[in-house]
């Protein structure tokens, strides 16, 4: 189903008011693809989980060339058009972007909304799950929240890990690296910067002192 729905979760008031209609566990629509004149049915469960169906009604049978990679043809290409397109309209219109999941993530962006007004950007269209944020006087980075593999931090695991990188003072930086609690600095500079996993293993304010540590020297910098 592409990449649309990647990094969303499933509003169900936007899929009603978009005209998805309940039906038992499920939210559930259909629609006429106008190119091919196709039926779409999309079906949205209570986990927020997407499945489509492309009928062609004339048949009263499944459609599935479209998701054949090597399938071609005019006709095919149209229907393949229709379907993404109608999958991209509803992604944007009932799915809210979600790119972080832990509850420890969730809570440190509320409390940096909270505390700095900041919103986290995310500048990398091909790093989707990567973003930052800055001072707003000075455009500074003071932190960065990633979604990185495990590996990437010595681990045996290719789990992906949401982890968050902070500036802080180089003379503190050999004492705190530990490779349990605190890392070497995923993608930054390792003599100014180092790495929390954001999975409750460091309590929120424990990192958040490290985080006004970080804004400050962002000021300095």
């Amino acid at each position: 189903m592409n990449d649309f729905f990647k990094f969303k979760k499933a509003n169900f008031g936007k899929l009603t008011a978009y005209g998805f209609k309940r039906a038992g566990g499920n939210f559930i629509i259909t629609k006429r693809l106008s190119g091919c004149g196709f039926l779409l049915t999309v079906t949205v469960n209570n986990l927020g989980q997407i499945f489509s169906e492309v009928i062609d009604d004339n048949l009263n049978e499944p459609y599935t060339l479209h998701l054949i990679d090597g399938a071609s043809g005019g006709f095919v290409g149209q229907v393949r058009t229709d379907y993404e397109n109608a999958l991209k309209e509803i992604a944007e219109q009932c799915f809210d972007v979600e790119i972080f999941k832990n509850d420890c993530t969730k809570e440190l962006i509320a409390a940096v909304k909270d505390f700095y007004g900041d919103e986290l950007e995310f500048l990398w269209e091909k790093f989707s799950g990567n973003a930052v944020w800055r001072r707003k006087d000075n455009k500074k980075w003071y932190a960065a929240v990633l979604s990185v593999s495990k590996r990437k931090l010595g681990f045996d695991s290719d789990e992906i890990a949401e982890v968050i990188d902070l500036r802080i003072q180089p003379e503190k930086l050999e004492d705190l690296i530990d490779n349990k609690n605190y890392f070497p600095a995923y993608h930054m500079n390792k003599k100014h910067w180092f790495t929390i996993i954001l999975d409750g293993s460091v309590p929120l304010d424990v990192i958040f002192d490290y985080l006004q540590n970080s804004y400050d020297l962002a000021k300095k910098s």
